[in-house]
């Protein structure tokens, strides 16, 4: 994968979105969710996802210029009807919301229907922790997860992110119910790259290390029928609460052309957590088991490599950065 100079990423990202028609503080959250996957080494959730959103503008199905429509339904719980809205624009609408409120109410939730794909939802955790409040952030997906015995996709991938102040950076959590995200999947297929044995089972519901062959079947959860169960946890409470389609109905996050139609539900809590600080300084101090060099805290290493990328430059797959160049150099021509 080539080295490209972080600025000169950006200019390429904020080409092709100014040439999709997006109004520049929604092209900068946007371009800056995008990166944030892309530098932290999850490029499942990075750069390869923006011609899709190019397209989904093109169809119709994303609108680029709304923030989504709020309803305060109680006094610490908000109804946002996205309104096909893009989903980093609308969500941190939501979460600006919720953390005005939670300032008086000490707890505030944010439902939202009718947005698009949201993205890595650690990178709200984290943005919610630089503000020293606790974030816990849920979103559904297409039906991309068999349950456990089962051999066809019917939940969704169902991630949990959980971000909080610490006196000493944020802590960041983020993790899906699947033992990869199906865009993990798409990007082995895009590299053409083999998927590991477990990740997943092909459309007869046989094991396969086949990326393309996982794209038609349905992913593993993690850890068995634990993971089965949160998953299908989430699905449920997030689905109910804001009133969104559910299991093999949903539609919209990995396709150009359907109405994204899943949930997201953001918690916001304005709390004083500073008598678990000194807990986590106790963990890194933990002597390493064999084979380890030290004990980590969740997000850590993600964070690390943000901060190398800054400085050095991101990583971008050779046919991602293709793509995306020619879409800048199309947007260029007919503007």
């Amino acid at each position: 994968m080539p080295t490209i100079d972080l600025l000169e990423a950006h200019a390429v990202v904020d080409c092709v979105l100014a040439g999709a028609g997006v109004p520049p503080a929604h092209a900068r959250l946007q371009r800056d969710l995008l990166f944030d996957a892309e530098m932290r080494g999850i490029a499942s959730h990075g750069l390869l996802r923006l011609p899709r959103i190019v397209e989904r503008i093109a169809n119709g199905v994303a609108d680029p210029e709304t923030r989504g429509r709020h309803e305060w339904r109680s006094p610490g719980f908000l109804f946002v009807d996205g309104e096909r809205g893009l989903g980093p624009v609308v969500a941190q609408a939501a979460i600006d919301a919720l953390l005005e409120r939670a300032s008086t109410q000490g707890v505030a939730i944010a439902s939202i229907a009718n947005s698009n794909h949201i993205g890595m939802l650690g990178f709200y955790a984290d943005r919610v922790a630089e503000a020293d409040r606790c974030l816990i952030a849920f979103s559904t997906s297409e039906a991309l997860v068999h349950p456990w015995g089962g051999r066809r996709a019917m939940i969704g991938t169902n991630p949990i992110a959980i971000g909080l102040p610490t006196g000493n950076g944020p802590f960041m959590m983020d993790t899906a119910t699947s033992v990869v995200s199906m865009g993990e999947v798409h990007d082995h297929a895009n590299r053409g790259a083999p998927i590991p044995l477990g990740w997943a089972v092909d459309g007869a519901g046989n094991p396969t290390t086949d990326a393309q062959a996982a794209r038609r079947g349905a992913i593993a959860p993690f850890g068995q029928a634990k993971g089965y169960a949160l998953g299908l946890a989430f699905e449920l409470l997030v689905t109910s609460l804001a009133g969104a389609a559910i299991g093999r109905d949903v539609k919209g996050t990995l396709d150009s052309s359907d109405v994204a139609n899943k949930a997201d539900l953001f918690i916001v809590i304005d709390q004083d957590l500073s008598p678990v600080y000194g807990f986590l300084e106790q963990l890194r101090a933990e002597a390493p088991a064999d084979g380890f060099e030290e004990v980590r805290i969740p997000g850590e290493r993600g964070r690390e490599l943000r901060q190398r990328a800054i400085t050095e430059g991101v990583q971008i797959a050779d046919v991602t950065w293709n793509i995306l160049r020619d879409l800048a150099g199309e947007q260029a021509t007919s503007n």
